[in-house]
């Protein structure tokens, strides 16, 4: 069976990501998460339309971006994703962050 790859979207505010996921764009993914930086942010009411979890990690929870980004990629670990796709995600990561998700990392911004 051809099993859909688990997707996060990363977002500060809107993400359109459920567009692309509709029109086709994303053609082997399925949203998984989405993980907001910021507490009321539009797209989690969109996850929560569309029965996808909806989460929440305040960057100013945390000290620096090495602590943050490692909160980050546990929680995306956790969940078994398979690729990131940044939406608008206005925070930088730390480059161990990104060297954990080598190659299955998208920003669509």
């Amino acid at each position: 069976a051809n099993e859909k790859k688990k997707v996060a979207v990363l977002v500060s505010g809107g993400g359109t990501i459920f567009d692309a996921e509709k029109s086709g764009i994303i053609k082997s993914g399925e949203v998984s998460v989405v993980v907001s930086s910021k507490d009321g942010a539009y797209a989690l009411e969109r996850a929560k339309a569309h029965n996808v979890e909806g989460i929440v990690i305040p960057r100013k929870d945390y000290p620096d971006r090495k602590s943050y980004s490692e909160a980050l990629a546990a929680e995306l670990e956790r969940r078994e994703i398979d690729l990131v796709v940044l939406a608008g995600f206005m925070i930088i990561l730390d480059p161990a962050f990104i060297r954990k998700f080598e190659n299955r990392i998208i920003n669509v911004h």
